[in-house]
């Protein structure tokens, strides 16, 4: 296992994506091309920035990464409540709430390095 893959935020990012995955199969087929591939999009570059961002040499590029995938996050959030206005998501609630863990779990890297000598 790659110590990324031992972060509690890249855990919770791959659930989500996983759970995310499983939920835009419902939206309408128009959607595909339009808010689905968005959200998706979103959705995976948060694990992926965090994987890529712990792979860096150091912590400032880690931060880096993670302010990437904490704007990711914040884009996802925007995308979901809007899919939840046009009625393409019924009960978003999880996955907000999933999102909010995640959220709260890279802001928590980003203290932790920015305390590191």
């Amino acid at each position: 296992m790659s110590e990324y893959q031992k972060l509690e935020a890249w855990q919770m990012a791959m659930a989500l994506a996983e759970a995310v995955y499983k939920t835009t199969r419902t939206f309408p087929k128009e959607e595909v091309y339009g808010l689905t591939s968005q959200i998706r999009r979103a959705v995976v570059s948060i694990p992926s920035n965090i994987a890529e961002g712990a792979a860096r040499a150091g912590a400032k590029e880690f931060m880096q990464f993670l302010h990437i995938a904490r704007g990711s996050a914040s884009e996802l959030e925007t995308q979901l409540l809007l899919a939840g206005k046009l009625g393409c998501l019924s009960a978003s609630d999880d996955l907000m709430a999933c999102l909010a863990s995640v959220k709260r779990l890279i802001n928590g890297l980003i203290r932790s390095l920015k305390e590191k000598p």
